[in-house]
């Protein structure tokens, strides 16, 4: 089982920052991902970024790329979220996630392990 608790969510205004992050605790895997996903009122989930756990490697989706840059601390057990030039429309809640998987994928379905997620909105 693997364990992970979102905190840094709130409300912010437009062109504004935030910084989320993501503690991850239980079982580790040597190979595993961790993503951040968020979730609309009305709309499906949607992938945001992910990051390899011990390996170098990130994945963005197209729409934060310049924006959103994703972060691991392995000593703290930590990953982050920096989110800048925030919009309205990046309003969600966001949810990290655990991937065992060996390489990073952006489909939720891939992803075993979630986060209860946490509270952004941007104000206009």
């Amino acid at each position: 089982q693997v364990q992970l608790v979102e905190s840094g969510g709130g409300l912010v205004q437009a062109g504004g920052s935030l910084r989320l992050s993501c503690v991850v605790s239980g079982r580790t895997f040597s190979s595993y991902s961790i993503g951040w996903f968020r979730q609309a009122p009305g709309k499906e989930r949607e992938f945001v970024a992910a990051i390899r756990w011990i390996v170098d490697g990130t994945r963005y989706a197209d729409f934060v790329k310049g924006r959103f840059t994703i972060s691991r601390d392995n000593a703290k057990n930590m990953v982050y979220l920096q989110m800048n030039s925030l919009k309205p429309e990046d309003t969600a809640v966001y949810y990290c996630a655990a991937d065992p998987g060996v390489i990073v994928r952006a489909t939720a379905n891939s992803y075993d392990y979630w986060g209860q997620g946490t509270q952004v909105t941007v104000s206009s």
